[in-house]
């Protein structure tokens, strides 16, 4: 009779694409790793589970974070600096969801519970002790460097921190040495594997095979002004074409889920090469294929474009956890940050010519910094806590 597979409940909350993508890499590298021995669920502990309104949490994120952005940060920096205020809402949290929360974790039966959400660990194990055995439980921390207190607790049993900045400001929170683990960002197990060289992937892609290519991005949810940069640095990769008598550039745009922005972006007429796509599940590809990368500092697009070697532009960040994602990029020599279209339109037309050698120095310490292998050392650090 074979032994009954290992069992690990991953906890998330559809608040920002980011927590998501962690965790499904995080299973697929269980997979790549461990095959049938180990069970993976993911559940969105708040949306699934949870009663209303606690069940309409994710949704208020969204509308914070994109349509009243200084509220949001009025609420982050308020609850940063005083993180002991989140501990009678939890309190309540706890009373109004405890009956579900157990029925979840009854359910799953887990050997081991990640967390990778700031707002999710508090709850289950306040409720820990009503479970008739202990289970281990861990925390995944998927923003960079400038995270909210609310992250930590002392009472996990381990604590992934992506960046030596997040390990340091977890001491000094009160985390214990012992507890944390220093291995970066869980990134999809795809960008651990080498990819086809540029100009075997571009052809596949629909792209020109020997023209430089500017992605730019807007997250999974087409975040940002992604319309905006992508016509000025159109027309400026075209004024520099029309003037060299040659395709200067070309330009990949991935719109995320944001079908609105994809229509408006398909519907523009473009004076260079330019392919549009909606959400697309071979990222890896595209970063690989691309010169250089605008985007949002979001974490996650961060550390795969690091993993691909991918310089980074970033234009503009949510305050609040993105923002010593910014500093984090200039300090370590990866990128440039700049929020201005026009400006954009200029670093990317420089790079593409006279400074093609600061962007090729740009790619080679990208691909120092990353830390392709993350996912695969936490689930093994992981396994070993479920065995």
């Amino acid at each position: 009779m074979s032994p009954r597979a290992k069992r690990v409940l991953i906890l998330m909350s559809a608040t920002g694409g980011g927590h998501r993508a962690s965790a499904e890499a995080l299973q697929s590298a269980f997979a790549e790793r461990f095959g049938a021995s180990f069970q993976v669920d993911i559940i969105d502990l708040w949306m699934e589970h949870a009663p209303w309104p606690l069940n309409r949490i994710p949704k208020s994120y969204r509308f914070l974070a994109d349509d009243t952005p200084w509220l949001w940060e009025f609420i982050y920096d308020r609850s940063a600096e005083k993180p002991a205020v989140i501990n009678p809402l939890m309190d309540a949290i706890s009373k109004l969801a405890g009956k579900p929360v157990l029925e979840v974790i009854s359910h799953y039966d887990p050997d081991v519970m990640i967390c990778v959400h700031p707002l999710l660990h508090q709850v289950p194990l306040k409720l820990m002790e009503r479970v008739r055995r202990r289970i281990p439980f861990v925390t995944v921390i998927t923003d960079l460097t400038s995270f909210h207190p609310a992250w930590l607790n002392k009472a996990v049993d381990l604590c992934f921190v992506p960046t030596r900045e997040a390990q340091e400001f977890a001491l000094r929170s009160g985390m214990r040495p012992e507890q944390l683990r220093l291995f970066g960002l869980p990134i999809r197990p795809v960008f651990a594997r080498s990819p086809l060289p540029k100009e075997v992937l571009r052809p596949q892609l629909g792209l020109l095979a020997d023209v430089p290519v500017a992605l730019i991005v807007g997250g999974g949810e087409g975040m940002g002004p992604v319309a905006k940069i992508a016509r000025a640095v159109a027309t400026r990769l075209a004024a520099d074409g029309q003037r060299l008598g040659r395709c200067y550039g070309q330009l990949a745009i991935i719109c995320g889920r944001n079908q609105k922005l994809q229509e408006e972006i398909t519907g523009h007429d473009w004076p260079i090469p330019t392919v549009v796509k909606g959400f697309v599940h071979n990222m890896a590809d595209w970063m690989a294929a691309c010169d250089c990368i605008v985007t949002k500092a979001g974490p996650g697009t961060i550390a795969e474009a690091l993993a691909r070697g991918l310089p980074i532009l970033l234009s503009g960040y949510l305050k609040g956890q993105e923002e010593g994602n910014v500093p984090y990029v200039l300090s370590h020599g990866v990128g440039v940050y700049c929020k201005v279209p026009q400006q954009i339109a200029e670093v990317i037309s420089n790079w593409f010519g006279p400074e093609r050698a600061v962007l090729e120095g740009l790619a080679q310490r990208a691909s120092q910094s990353g830390s392709p292998q993350a996912v695969f050392q936490i689930v093994e650090e992981i396994a070993r806590l479920a065995s």
